[in-house]
């Protein structure tokens, strides 16, 4: 078995360590290099991306610089309806109260007027029956006392039972 010197070992420990960093530097650079690909890669696509988003953003610049004068005169003109129509619907709305009032008191009166006159026209009817019941019974009874004193008069008496 050969023995080794302890020159020889630290030979072969710097050897080994020189062939350790020599694969790092390997990898290292193959890493390098693969990240750089990715780079390029994704450069390339934010290129892309951006020349297809950009005329887009632009022409939304552009579109809302162009309209939000329009909007902001539209909301403007809806606010000013929106206003009238609150003013406008509050005096609707008294003249609806006010006539409403009136209705509900000329309701009333002619409420009033139609029971006293349903009250009057009871009393009148019940008047003229007691006016004129009293009479026609006074002159029904003299009419039935009449004719039973000319049926009375008008049955022949029945002859005598001889015998």
């Amino acid at each position: 078995m050969p023995v080794f010197d302890s020159q020889t070992i630290q030979l072969i420990i710097i050897a080994v360590a020189a062939l350790s960093v020599v694969i790092q530097a390997i990898v290292l650079i193959a890493i390098l290099m693969s990240v750089r690909k990715a780079a390029h890669s994704i450069q390339e696509e934010i290129k892309e991306l951006r020349a297809s988003v950009m005329p887009v953003i632009f022409s939304t610049s552009e579109f809302i610089t162009r309209v939000a004068p329009k909007i902001e005169t539209t909301t403007h003109d809806v606010a000013e309806i929106v206003q009238g129509s609150k003013v406008r619907i509050a005096a609707l709305e008294s003249t609806v109260n006010e006539i409403l009032t009136r209705l509900h008191y000329q309701t009333a009166r002619i409420d009033g007027m139609v029971t006293d006159a349903l009250d009057t026209v009871d009393r009148v009817g019940g008047y003229v029956t007691e006016t004129v019941a009293k009479p026609v019974r006074q002159i029904s009874g003299l009419v039935a006392a009449a004719k039973a004193i000319v049926d009375a008069l008008n049955t022949p008496t029945p002859p005598a039972p001889q015998g």
